[in-house]
């Protein structure tokens, strides 16, 4: 991308990266971070079939195995790449699902961010401008985002689930106070989701 780009389009996996980074931070132990480590437990969770982890990884079955021995410990880019993301995805998937299920029933989410956001509320809108948030998202919102990402939804289609949640939580104050403002969320410079 050029520097005409935006910078909203330039950080495209902001929002599904910040709910990744949200999921880890439930870990009881950390991922395995060597390559042998890494394979290892990717082959468990592949049932030890050598044939279907070397298809995920797109590598060739020896490659695997010459992991699997220690035989090979450094890899190239992609394949650390595709190591460290493979692991990640799967690493402790109870603790995550618990961690989702917590935040969609009881304890919603606290969204951190810099961004631009502009108001339009009963038929008039303000100039928007540069702000600082942080705010208690609540769990039904967080359900409606975690859902969302779950099927696989994009930042696009994140974004709005998103402007809705600080909205409601942060401009309308749970909707007690300006119950016709809506928060327009863009240009974000940093967005952080913890559980």
């Amino acid at each position: 991308m050029d520097d005409t780009t935006p910078p909203s389009a330039r950080r495209s996996g902001m929002i599904r990266a910040a709910l990744a980074r949200a999921e880890q931070a439930v870990f009881t132990r950390p991922a395995p971070k060597s390559a042998k480590a890494q394979m290892k437990f990717l082959h468990t969770r592949a049932k030890g079939s050598t044939r279907a982890l070397a298809e995920r990884l797109g590598v060739s079955r020896s490659t695997v195995h010459r992991y699997l021995t220690g035989t090979s410990t450094k890899p190239h880019r992609r394949l650390q790449e595709t190591l460290t993301q493979e692991t990640e995805d799967q690493w402790q998937s109870q603790v995550r699902a618990q961690g989702r299920q917590r935040a969609a029933t009881s304890g919603g989410l606290v969204i951190t961010c810099r961004a631009t956001f502009g108001f339009t509320a009963n038929g008039t809108s303000d100039d928007a401008r540069v702000r600082d948030i942080i705010t208690a998202v609540s769990p039904s919102h967080a359900a409606r985002i975690l859902d969302a990402k779950e099927r696989g939804a994009t930042d696009a289609e994140l974004r709005p689930l998103l402007a809705e949640a600080i909205s409601e939580s942060y401009f309308r104050e749970g909707g007690t106070a300006r119950a016709g403002l809506r928060a327009d969320f863009r240009d974000v410079e940093h967005l952080q989701i913890d559980f």
